[in-house]
Protein backbone atom coordinates (compact mmCIF):
# COMPACT_ATOMS: atom_id res chain seq x y z
CA UNK A 1 0.00 0.00 0.00
CA UNK A 2 1.29 3.44 -0.94
CA UNK A 3 0.73 6.45 1.30
CA UNK A 4 1.71 10.09 0.76
CA UNK A 5 2.44 11.89 4.05
CA UNK A 6 2.21 15.69 4.17
CA UNK A 7 1.33 18.27 6.82
CA UNK A 8 1.50 21.89 7.99
CA UNK A 9 0.24 23.55 4.84
CA UNK A 10 -0.65 26.69 6.86
CA UNK A 11 -2.84 28.02 4.07
CA UNK A 12 -3.35 31.75 4.52
CA UNK A 13 0.07 32.37 6.05
CA UNK A 14 2.50 35.02 4.86
CA UNK A 15 6.24 35.45 5.39
CA UNK A 16 6.99 38.82 6.95
CA UNK A 17 3.96 40.14 5.00
CA UNK A 18 5.09 38.56 1.72
CA UNK A 19 2.12 36.87 0.01
CA UNK A 20 2.63 33.09 -0.25
CA UNK A 21 -0.61 32.12 -1.99
CA UNK A 22 1.12 31.38 -5.31
CA UNK A 23 3.78 29.29 -3.54
CA UNK A 24 1.18 27.30 -1.61
CA UNK A 25 -0.85 26.74 -4.74
CA UNK A 26 2.24 25.50 -6.60
CA UNK A 27 2.96 23.02 -3.82
CA UNK A 28 -0.58 21.65 -3.91
CA UNK A 29 -0.30 21.26 -7.70
CA UNK A 30 2.87 19.26 -7.09
CA UNK A 31 1.20 17.12 -4.41
CA UNK A 32 -1.65 16.21 -6.78
CA UNK A 33 0.83 15.24 -9.51
CA UNK A 34 2.80 13.03 -7.10
CA UNK A 35 -0.38 11.30 -5.91
CA UNK A 36 -1.39 10.62 -9.50
CA UNK A 37 2.03 9.61 -10.84
CA UNK A 38 2.82 7.31 -7.90
CA UNK A 39 -0.69 5.77 -7.85
CA UNK A 40 -1.01 6.60 -4.17
CA UNK A 41 -3.69 4.72 -2.20
CA UNK A 42 -4.11 7.40 0.46
CA UNK A 43 -2.92 10.94 1.19
CA UNK A 44 -2.30 11.61 4.90
CA UNK A 45 -2.46 15.28 5.93
CA UNK A 46 -1.20 15.53 9.52
CA UNK A 47 -2.72 18.83 10.66
CA UNK A 48 -2.35 22.62 10.44
CA UNK A 49 -4.13 22.80 7.15
CA UNK A 50 -4.83 26.47 7.84
CA UNK A 51 -2.71 29.04 9.63
CA UNK A 52 -5.47 30.26 11.90
CA UNK A 53 -8.80 29.16 13.28
CA UNK A 54 -10.79 31.45 10.97
CA UNK A 55 -8.90 31.27 7.67
CA UNK A 56 -9.33 33.78 4.84
CA UNK A 57 -11.75 32.87 2.06
CA UNK A 58 -9.02 32.35 -0.53
CA UNK A 59 -7.29 29.84 1.75
CA UNK A 60 -10.53 27.85 2.12
CA UNK A 61 -11.00 27.88 -1.66
CA UNK A 62 -7.42 26.68 -2.16
CA UNK A 63 -7.96 23.82 0.29
CA UNK A 64 -11.25 22.78 -1.30
CA UNK A 65 -9.72 22.74 -4.77
CA UNK A 66 -6.74 20.67 -3.56
CA UNK A 67 -8.95 18.08 -1.86
CA UNK A 68 -11.13 17.76 -4.98
CA UNK A 69 -8.12 17.20 -7.21
CA UNK A 70 -6.48 14.77 -4.78
CA UNK A 71 -9.76 12.84 -4.65
CA UNK A 72 -9.81 12.71 -8.46
CA UNK A 73 -6.47 10.85 -8.43
CA UNK A 74 -8.30 7.89 -6.86
CA UNK A 75 -6.58 8.25 -3.49
CA UNK A 76 -8.42 8.24 -0.19
CA UNK A 77 -7.70 11.33 1.93
CA UNK A 78 -7.26 11.25 5.70
CA UNK A 79 -6.89 14.64 7.33
CA UNK A 80 -6.53 15.66 10.98
CA UNK A 81 -6.76 19.08 12.61
CA UNK A 82 -3.68 20.76 14.08
CA UNK A 83 -3.17 23.34 16.81
CA UNK A 84 -3.64 26.19 14.29
CA UNK A 85 -6.93 24.81 12.97
CA UNK A 86 -10.41 25.19 14.39
CA UNK A 87 -11.35 21.54 14.79
CA UNK A 88 -15.08 22.30 14.67
CA UNK A 89 -14.89 24.44 11.54
CA UNK A 90 -12.51 22.10 9.74
CA UNK A 91 -14.68 19.11 10.65
CA UNK A 92 -17.91 20.59 9.28
CA UNK A 93 -19.57 18.16 6.85
CA UNK A 94 -17.22 15.30 7.78
CA UNK A 95 -20.04 12.74 7.59
CA UNK A 96 -20.88 13.71 4.04
CA UNK A 97 -17.24 13.93 2.97
CA UNK A 98 -16.56 10.47 4.42
CA UNK A 99 -18.92 8.99 1.85
CA UNK A 100 -16.75 10.52 -0.88
CA UNK A 101 -13.50 9.15 0.50
CA UNK A 102 -12.34 12.30 2.32
CA UNK A 103 -11.97 11.34 5.98
CA UNK A 104 -11.72 14.20 8.51
CA UNK A 105 -10.59 13.36 12.03
CA UNK A 106 -11.03 16.53 14.06
CA UNK A 107 -12.94 15.33 17.15
CA UNK A 108 -11.28 13.46 20.01
CA UNK A 109 -14.24 11.11 20.34
CA UNK A 110 -13.61 9.71 16.84
CA UNK A 111 -9.87 9.09 17.08
CA UNK A 112 -10.29 5.34 17.66
CA UNK A 113 -12.49 4.96 14.57
CA UNK A 114 -10.11 4.01 11.76
CA UNK A 115 -10.22 4.50 8.04
CA UNK A 116 -9.86 0.93 6.83
CA UNK A 117 -8.09 0.60 3.49
CA UNK A 118 -7.51 -2.64 1.62
CA UNK A 119 -4.85 -3.89 -0.77
CA UNK A 120 -3.73 -7.30 -2.02
CA UNK A 121 -2.33 -8.14 1.42
CA UNK A 122 -5.50 -7.31 3.33
CA UNK A 123 -6.70 -4.42 5.47
CA UNK A 124 -4.74 -1.44 6.82
CA UNK A 125 -6.25 0.58 9.68
CA UNK A 126 -5.39 4.29 9.51
CA UNK A 127 -6.11 6.17 12.75
CA UNK A 128 -6.18 9.97 12.87
CA UNK A 129 -5.44 11.72 16.16
CA UNK A 130 -6.21 15.46 15.96
CA UNK A 131 -4.24 17.92 18.04
CA UNK A 132 -5.27 17.30 21.65
CA UNK A 133 -5.16 20.36 23.92
CA UNK A 134 -4.97 18.54 27.29
CA UNK A 135 -7.36 20.60 29.40
CA UNK A 136 -9.86 21.04 26.59
CA UNK A 137 -10.25 17.41 25.50
CA UNK A 138 -10.01 15.32 28.66
CA UNK A 139 -13.78 14.99 28.83
CA UNK A 140 -14.14 14.10 25.14
CA UNK A 141 -11.65 11.25 24.89
CA UNK A 142 -13.03 7.74 24.29
CA UNK A 143 -13.32 5.85 27.59
CA UNK A 144 -10.86 3.16 28.54
CA UNK A 145 -10.99 1.51 31.96
CA UNK A 146 -12.15 3.39 35.03
CA UNK A 147 -9.02 5.32 35.92
CA UNK A 148 -8.69 9.08 36.33
CA UNK A 149 -8.82 11.13 33.16
CA UNK A 150 -5.28 11.74 31.83
CA UNK A 151 -3.43 15.04 32.22
CA UNK A 152 -0.82 16.78 30.07
CA UNK A 153 0.12 16.19 26.44
CA UNK A 154 1.79 12.84 27.09
CA UNK A 155 -1.18 11.74 29.19
CA UNK A 156 -3.91 12.52 26.67
CA UNK A 157 -1.92 11.23 23.68
CA UNK A 158 -0.99 8.07 25.61
CA UNK A 159 -4.68 7.54 26.36
CA UNK A 160 -5.54 8.10 22.69
CA UNK A 161 -2.97 5.55 21.51
CA UNK A 162 -4.19 3.01 24.09
CA UNK A 163 -7.74 3.42 22.73
CA UNK A 164 -6.44 2.92 19.20
CA UNK A 165 -4.53 -0.22 20.11
CA UNK A 166 -7.61 -1.66 21.82
CA UNK A 167 -9.74 -0.95 18.75
CA UNK A 168 -7.21 -2.48 16.35
CA UNK A 169 -6.95 -5.62 18.49
CA UNK A 170 -10.73 -5.94 18.58
CA UNK A 171 -10.86 -5.66 14.78
CA UNK A 172 -7.98 -8.12 14.35
CA UNK A 173 -6.09 -5.75 12.03
CA UNK A 174 -2.33 -6.10 12.28
CA UNK A 175 -1.23 -3.47 9.78
CA UNK A 176 -1.73 -0.13 11.52
CA UNK A 177 -0.91 3.50 10.70
CA UNK A 178 -1.40 6.42 13.07
CA UNK A 179 -1.44 10.16 12.38
CA UNK A 180 -0.80 12.70 15.14
CA UNK A 181 -0.08 16.40 15.55
CA UNK A 182 2.34 17.34 18.33
CA UNK A 183 5.94 17.56 19.46
CA UNK A 184 7.58 14.17 19.86
CA UNK A 185 10.77 14.13 21.92
CA UNK A 186 13.80 14.18 19.65
CA UNK A 187 12.18 16.37 17.01
CA UNK A 188 13.91 19.64 16.09
CA UNK A 189 11.79 22.80 16.23
CA UNK A 190 11.88 25.96 14.09
CA UNK A 191 10.95 29.56 14.88
CA UNK A 192 7.70 29.37 12.90
CA UNK A 193 5.79 26.82 14.99
CA UNK A 194 3.38 28.02 17.63
CA UNK A 195 4.85 26.85 20.94
CA UNK A 196 2.67 24.22 22.62
CA UNK A 197 5.16 23.48 25.40
CA UNK A 198 5.77 24.90 28.83
CA UNK A 199 9.16 23.78 30.08
CA UNK A 200 9.06 20.77 27.76
CA UNK A 201 5.81 19.39 29.14
CA UNK A 202 4.22 19.62 25.68
CA UNK A 203 6.56 16.96 24.35
CA UNK A 204 5.54 13.32 24.18
CA UNK A 205 7.84 10.27 24.12
CA UNK A 206 8.51 8.48 20.85
CA UNK A 207 7.84 5.17 22.58
CA UNK A 208 4.10 5.93 22.43
CA UNK A 209 4.17 5.00 18.74
CA UNK A 210 5.85 1.60 19.12
CA UNK A 211 4.05 -1.18 17.28
CA UNK A 212 2.65 0.93 14.46
CA UNK A 213 3.81 0.29 10.93
CA UNK A 214 4.00 4.03 10.34
CA UNK A 215 3.36 7.20 12.35
CA UNK A 216 2.68 10.29 10.20
CA UNK A 217 3.49 13.31 12.35
CA UNK A 218 2.68 17.00 11.98
CA UNK A 219 3.53 20.21 13.86
CA UNK A 220 7.32 20.55 13.50
CA UNK A 221 8.22 22.32 10.26
CA UNK A 222 11.47 20.54 9.47
CA UNK A 223 11.19 17.27 7.54
CA UNK A 224 12.81 14.71 9.82
CA UNK A 225 13.04 11.05 10.75
CA UNK A 226 12.89 10.06 14.42
CA UNK A 227 12.78 6.33 13.62
CA UNK A 228 12.17 4.32 10.45
CA UNK A 229 8.44 4.27 11.20
CA UNK A 230 8.21 7.72 12.87
CA UNK A 231 8.54 10.80 10.68
CA UNK A 232 7.61 14.45 10.32
CA UNK A 233 6.85 15.55 6.78
CA UNK A 234 7.45 19.17 7.78
CA UNK A 235 5.86 22.23 6.20
CA UNK A 236 5.91 22.42 2.39
CA UNK A 237 7.32 25.97 2.50
CA UNK A 238 9.73 27.76 4.84
CA UNK A 239 7.70 29.98 7.14
CA UNK A 240 10.65 31.64 8.93
CA UNK A 241 14.27 32.44 8.13
CA UNK A 242 15.28 29.76 10.65
CA UNK A 243 14.18 27.33 7.92
CA UNK A 244 16.43 28.78 5.22
CA UNK A 245 18.53 25.60 5.11
CA UNK A 246 15.59 23.16 5.27
CA UNK A 247 14.90 20.72 2.46
CA UNK A 248 11.12 20.74 2.17
CA UNK A 249 9.04 17.84 0.95
CA UNK A 250 6.72 14.97 1.78
CA UNK A 251 7.15 11.24 2.38
CA UNK A 252 6.09 8.50 -0.04
CA UNK A 253 5.48 5.52 2.22
CA UNK A 254 5.06 1.89 1.18
CA UNK A 255 3.68 -0.71 3.58
CA UNK A 256 4.59 -4.33 2.93
CA UNK A 257 2.51 -7.40 3.74
CA UNK A 258 3.68 -7.31 7.37
CA UNK A 259 2.86 -3.62 7.78
CA UNK A 260 6.50 -2.52 7.82
CA UNK A 261 7.05 0.89 6.24
CA UNK A 262 9.66 2.02 3.76
CA UNK A 263 9.70 5.78 3.16
CA UNK A 264 11.15 7.82 0.31
CA UNK A 265 11.55 11.58 0.43
CA UNK A 266 9.70 13.54 -2.25
CA UNK A 267 11.26 17.02 -2.62
CA UNK A 268 8.85 19.95 -2.74
CA UNK A 269 9.24 22.58 -5.46
CA UNK A 270 11.17 25.68 -4.41
CA UNK A 271 9.12 28.80 -5.02
CA UNK A 272 11.72 31.28 -3.81
CA UNK A 273 14.82 30.57 -1.71
CA UNK A 274 15.39 32.14 1.68
CA UNK A 275 18.80 33.74 2.29
CA UNK A 276 20.32 35.32 5.38
CA UNK A 277 22.95 37.96 4.51
CA UNK A 278 25.29 39.87 6.79
CA UNK A 279 27.78 42.63 6.08
CA UNK A 280 28.29 46.32 5.38
CA UNK A 281 25.79 48.01 3.12
CA UNK A 282 28.35 48.97 0.47
CA UNK A 283 29.57 45.38 0.21
CA UNK A 284 26.06 43.96 -0.03
CA UNK A 285 25.17 46.44 -2.78
CA UNK A 286 28.39 46.20 -4.75
CA UNK A 287 29.90 42.74 -4.39
CA UNK A 288 29.33 40.18 -7.14
CA UNK A 289 29.35 37.49 -4.44
CA UNK A 290 25.73 38.33 -3.61
CA UNK A 291 24.42 38.19 -7.19
CA UNK A 292 22.91 34.76 -6.64
CA UNK A 293 20.62 36.09 -3.92
CA UNK A 294 18.93 38.86 -5.89
CA UNK A 295 15.73 36.82 -6.47
CA UNK A 296 15.61 35.32 -2.96
CA UNK A 297 13.55 36.29 0.05
CA UNK A 298 16.30 37.99 2.05
CA UNK A 299 16.99 38.80 5.69
CA UNK A 300 19.83 41.30 6.07
CA UNK A 301 21.92 42.23 9.09
CA UNK A 302 24.01 45.35 8.51
CA UNK A 303 27.33 45.63 10.34
CA UNK A 304 28.30 49.20 9.40
CA UNK A 305 29.85 51.18 12.29
CA UNK A 306 26.98 53.70 12.02
CA UNK A 307 23.45 53.12 10.80
CA UNK A 308 23.23 54.00 7.07
CA UNK A 309 20.39 56.28 6.03
CA UNK A 310 17.86 54.85 3.59
CA UNK A 311 19.31 51.35 3.94
CA UNK A 312 16.09 49.45 3.17
CA UNK A 313 15.41 51.44 -0.01
CA UNK A 314 18.99 50.92 -1.17
CA UNK A 315 18.84 47.19 -0.48
CA UNK A 316 15.54 46.80 -2.33
CA UNK A 317 17.15 48.23 -5.46
CA UNK A 318 19.33 45.11 -5.60
CA UNK A 319 17.28 42.63 -3.54
CA UNK A 320 13.62 43.32 -4.40
CA UNK A 321 12.42 40.67 -1.93
CA UNK A 322 14.29 41.81 1.17
CA UNK A 323 11.91 41.23 4.08
CA UNK A 324 13.95 41.77 7.27
CA UNK A 325 16.56 44.39 8.16
CA UNK A 326 18.57 44.34 11.39
CA UNK A 327 21.54 46.40 12.53
CA UNK A 328 24.49 45.02 14.51
CA UNK A 329 27.52 47.33 14.21
CA UNK A 330 30.91 45.66 14.15
CA UNK A 331 32.63 45.52 17.52
CA UNK A 332 29.55 46.51 19.51
CA UNK A 333 28.96 44.27 22.48
CA UNK A 334 25.76 43.96 24.48
CA UNK A 335 25.45 46.01 27.68
CA UNK A 336 24.52 43.56 30.41
CA UNK A 337 23.39 46.24 32.86
CA UNK A 338 19.73 46.86 33.54
CA UNK A 339 17.99 50.10 32.54
CA UNK A 340 18.20 51.62 36.04
CA UNK A 341 21.92 50.99 36.24
CA UNK A 342 22.51 52.52 32.80
CA UNK A 343 20.69 55.79 33.62
CA UNK A 344 21.63 56.18 37.29
CA UNK A 345 23.05 59.66 38.08
CA UNK A 346 22.56 61.00 34.55
CA UNK A 347 20.46 63.95 33.43
CA UNK A 348 17.85 63.88 30.67
CA UNK A 349 20.08 65.39 27.99
CA UNK A 350 22.86 62.85 28.50
CA UNK A 351 20.40 59.93 28.39
CA UNK A 352 18.91 61.22 25.13
CA UNK A 353 22.39 61.75 23.70
CA UNK A 354 23.28 58.16 24.59
CA UNK A 355 20.20 56.96 22.74
CA UNK A 356 21.35 58.82 19.61
CA UNK A 357 24.79 57.26 20.00
CA UNK A 358 23.17 53.82 20.31
CA UNK A 359 21.05 54.02 17.17
CA UNK A 360 23.60 55.82 14.98
CA UNK A 361 26.89 54.56 16.45
CA UNK A 362 28.05 58.21 16.54
CA UNK A 363 27.74 60.99 19.10
CA UNK A 364 25.06 63.63 18.48
CA UNK A 365 26.07 66.55 16.30
CA UNK A 366 26.14 70.10 17.64
CA UNK A 367 22.80 70.76 15.98
CA UNK A 368 21.25 67.67 17.56
CA UNK A 369 22.54 68.70 20.97
CA UNK A 370 20.94 72.18 20.57
CA UNK A 371 17.67 70.55 19.53
CA UNK A 372 17.72 68.26 22.58
CA UNK A 373 18.41 71.16 24.96
CA UNK A 374 15.59 73.28 23.53
CA UNK A 375 13.16 70.34 23.57
CA UNK A 376 13.81 69.53 27.21
CA UNK A 377 13.64 73.22 28.15
CA UNK A 378 10.22 73.50 26.50
CA UNK A 379 9.00 70.42 28.32
CA UNK A 380 10.17 71.82 31.68
CA UNK A 381 8.43 75.16 31.04
CA UNK A 382 5.18 73.34 30.19
CA UNK A 383 5.52 71.14 33.28
CA UNK A 384 6.15 74.16 35.59
CA UNK A 385 3.17 76.00 34.10
CA UNK A 386 0.87 73.03 34.64
CA UNK A 387 2.06 72.63 38.23
CA UNK A 388 1.35 76.29 39.09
Amino acid sequence: MRLLHTSDWHLGRSLHRADLRAAQSAFLDHLVEVARAEKVDAVLVAGDIYDRAVPPVDAVELCEDALLRLHDTGAAIVLISGNHDSARRLGFGSGLLEKAGVHLRTRPGALARPVVLTDAHGPVAVYGVPYLEPDAVRGELPPIGEGEAPRGHAGVLGHAVACIRADAEARGIGRRVVMAHGWVTGGAASESERDITVGGVGQVPAELFAGFGYAALGHLHGQQTLAAHLRYSGSPLPYSFSEASHRKGSWLVELDSAGTARAERVPAPTFRRLSVLRGRLADLLGSAAYAGHEDDFVSVTLTDPSRPEGAMEALRARFPYVLVLAFEPEGAGPDGRGYRARVAGRDDESIAAEFIRHVSSAPPTAGEERLLRSAFAAVRVDAEGAAS
